[in-house]
This record gives C-alpha cells, sequence and structure tokens, in this order.
C-alpha cells in the first residue's frame, strides 16, 4: 500500500447505497463517524487518484453512508466501489501525548528492551480488546518469524521512536 508521504488512508468506499448514488463506506477512523469530518477526499482506484467533495453522510447501522458531490446515480457510484479514501496527514488532529496513528507505527524496527531486533511492524490488526502489531522479519531480525504482539502502552510497548523509527517492546522472543 503506497501511500504519498502528505496523505493518510481514512477509509475505503464499499459498495453502493441506495439508488440516488450514495456509497457504503468502511470508516478506519475512531469514533466511524470522524471520517465525515474531512470534506476533500482523494479517491485512489486502479493506481489513478480522483479527487471528490463529500457532500453529505450519516451512519447506517454498523457503517457509514455518503454522498459524494456530482454523483446522484447508482450506476456513476458504482464505478468508485474499492476506492482507498485518502486525506491530507495534516488534516488529522493532533494526538496526545504518547498517542500513535496507525499509519505512524507501521514500518517501525522493533527491539526487545534487553536490545533484540524482532523485524518491523508490517500492519496493526484490530481485535477488539486490544489493537495488535504484525511484526515480520527483516535481514537484521533474531529469526525469520512473524509475531503478533499486543500494542498495550506501558505494559508491553516501553517506548516509541518515531524520529529513529524504532519501537522497543517488553516481549519474549520465543512468542
Amino acid at each position: 500500500m503506497t501511500q504519498h508521504p502528505q496523505e493518510t488512508v481514512i477509509g475505503q468506499i464499499t459498495s453502493v447505497f441506495g439508488v440516488k448514488g450514495w456509497l457504503k463506506v468502511f470508516s478506519y477512523t475512531d469514533p466511524r463517524e470522524g471520517i465525515l469530518a474531512y470534506r476533500d477526499w482523494t479517491l485512489v482506484l486502479d493506481g489513478k487518484r480522483i479527487p471528490v467533495k463529500l457532500e453529505e453522510g450519516r451512519r447506517q447501522g454498523q457503517g457509514i453512508v455518503v454522498r459524494l458531490k456530482g454523483v446522484d446515480d447508482r450506476e456513476l457510484a458504482r464505478t468508485y466501489g474499492g476506492a482507498e479514501i485518502r486525506v491530507p496527514t495534516e488534516q488529522l488532529p493532533e494526538l496526545p501525548e504518547g498517542e500513535f496513528y496507525w499509519h505512524q507505527l507501521e514500518g517501525l524496527e522493533v527491539f526487545t528492551v534487553e536490545g533484540e531486533c524482532l523485524g518491523k511492524v508490517h500492519h496493526l490488526l484490530e481485535t477488539g480488546s486490544n489493537d495488535v502489531l504484525v511484526v515480520r522479519a527483516t535481514a537484521s531480525s533474531i529469526d525469520q518469524r512473524e509475531r503478533l504482539i499486543p500494542y498495550l502502552p506501558d505494559q508491553v510497548i516501553h517506548g516509541v521512536d518515531l524520529d529513529n523509527s524504532r519501537m522497543v517492546v517488553d516481549w519474549d522472543p520465543e512468542f
């Protein structure tokens, strides 16, 4: 998933909704409705970038439905299915000290408190109780295993250093 350095993926268009051009959206924001705070979206579909404006949107069951400016029929709406929704990263709200966006953690090298390299954060999983780091082996890691490490600040995560692309975890390499 290559990203422009100044953009963050905040959701994905999943399918059409109704006959008037509305679209179902899977939102990566927390809370889900947070995606509606952004009006200028860049849709990325099959390598093409499509700038769009969010006209309106609302919660619908577990998901979000939206209407984009100029999209008022089902056939046109259907052409946007599967598109990633991106916004300029600088539009994201500043997080409190010690909190991070997922995109900031992806790519960090992960070291144990003893200094052993476990690999790099490939992506995160949302499991309900807590998020989980998927750490994949690198050339410099102690072995070639993939590890699932719970993202529990203070308990497991002992430090995140974005400037040096490092994270320190209290984690037994045997797991």
